[in-house]
């Protein structure tokens, strides 16, 4: 079995687990670096209540605590499907350079799982999305946003 197979068995095992124990919907992942795991996970939504708790977030925040560092340069990340939005925005986030997905949204579209408006709607301007937004205290939040570059102890991420 290849390297790719592997740790996408490992995903899918991870997937159908969480799902048999109630935790969440069938998605799994693992995150890999120098060919061992480093990160596991698997959707936590209805175990946590926390519609972030995707299998890609939940091991992406295993790998950065594993590693003790917030950037995943040179990890690959092994899913069952193809990411949402939300968790593919984090893989960017998170510098992860590879991914590998088996299904795909629209295989997830299939089973209730659609996130195609999602989609659709970030590359919306704001005020022509279905989220009532809103601005407000702009001067107030760009005064504490304009004291981040003059911080001596900073850590620019």
């Amino acid at each position: 079995m290849s390297p790719h197979n592997h740790f996408m068995q490992e995903a899918v095992k991870l997937a159908e687990q969480g799902m048999r124990r109630g935790d969440g919907g069938p998605f799994g992942a693992v995150i890999v670096k120098e060919e061992k795991i480093v990160g596991r996970g698997w959707n936590r939504v209805l175990r946590t209540n926390d519609p972030s708790a995707h299998a890609e977030i939940v091991a992406i925040r295993d790998a950065c605590s594993n590693l003790g560092n917030y950037w995943l340069e040179g990890c690959h990340l092994y899913v069952n499907c193809e990411p949402c939005p939300m968790c593919l925005a984090a893989i960017y986030w998170a510098r992860i350079a590879y991914l590998t997905y088996g299904a795909t949204r629209q295989d997830a579209a299939n089973i209730g799982f659609d996130d195609n408006f999602i989609y659709q709607e970030v590359c919306l301007p704001a005020d022509k999305r279905s989220l009532h937004s809103k601005q407000c205290c702009r001067y107030e939040a760009l005064r504490i946003m304009q004291l981040w570059p003059s911080l001596e102890n900073k850590q620019p991420y």
